[in-house]
């Protein structure tokens, strides 16, 4: 695959933050409507394919599907965008601005959600024939996930809060290392296997993603999970949200803008 050194793809990180920025309304709704859809048909994919063989492994080897899908369409996560979109009021490009930078964490936040949801039903509606049986086994093993991934961690009170917040942290560590990943190489096939192995490590780890938890709490909840949309907003969603703002940008945007863009004078040998 041909490769581009990271002070290339660096720029390439930067130009595509600031392209996101002045994206019309439309085209940001629609492309992270898109990317959240994508990502829950893969999140529950993986989950059927992990509890249908016994094997979790096998869930997180075929769940970057949904992510290398969605990134070779240019649809947008709000993991992505929490990376990237900073980078270029960071630059100082013309026109970016604080307001411009959390409307588009807004939208993109927006668009995610409502694909996310959409399949949730939809899935529910599927396992259930209608709603007119239980989802089986299945629906089983996601209301679990629910449960385990909410209440378990209001067990453990101020720990479990911030259990979250270092696992959604973990979590766009990676899955950015996988956008970035994709920016190495020009080939299809180059960027596909960039992609694969930080998503996989993610998925596997059990860290936590604010997108993927958009679908599965919902779905969880319409599957009979025994838990509140209070429980999931407090005990999840938003300490997620909020570890995977500090890993996207803190552990992945800013090393890599601060030492292949804005690099420091070597030292004198």
């Amino acid at each position: 695959m041909s490769y581009l050194e990271p002070s290339e793809f660096v720029t390439k990180m930067v130009d595509a933050g600031e392209s996101k920025i002045f994206m019309s309304k439309k085209d940001t709704l629609i492309r992270a409507f898109m990317a959240g859809a994508i990502l829950a048909l893969a999140a529950v994919f993986a989950i059927t394919v992990a509890t249908k063989t016994g094997s979790p492994l096998l869930g997180a080897v075929l769940f970057p599907v949904g992510f290398i899908m969605l990134y070779l369409m240019k649809f947008d996560l709000l993991t992505g965008v929490f990376t990237l979109v900073p980078l270029a009021l960071l630059d100082k490009r013309p026109g970016v601005d604080v307001k411009q930078v959390l409307r588009n964490w807004g939208l993109v936040f927006l668009g995610n959600l409502g694909g996310a949801l959409m399949v949730a039903f939809g899935m529910a509606f599927i396992l259930t024939y209608g709603f007119d049986t239980d989802g089986g086994v299945i629906a089983a093993k996601v209301s679990h996930i629910g449960e385990a991934r909410t209440l378990g961690y209001q067990s453990h009170g101020t720990g479990g809060w911030f259990t979250i917040f270092i696992r959604g942290m973990l979590c766009n560590w990676m899955v950015s290392m996988g956008v970035v990943g994709a920016m190495i190489s020009t080939s299809a096939t180059g960027k596909m296997m960039a992609m694969w192995m930080p998503i996989m490590l993610f998925f596997y780890m059990g860290f936590e993603h604010s997108i993927v938890n958009m679908f599965l709490f919902p779905f969880s909840m319409i599957m009979g999970g025994n838990f509140t949309f209070m429980d999931y907003l407090v005990w999840n969603e938003l300490p997620t949200v909020m570890g995977n703002l500090v890993g996207g940008f803190v552990l992945v945007g800013l090393p890599l803008y601060y030492t292949h863009v804005k690099t420091s004078p070597k030292r004198n040998a």
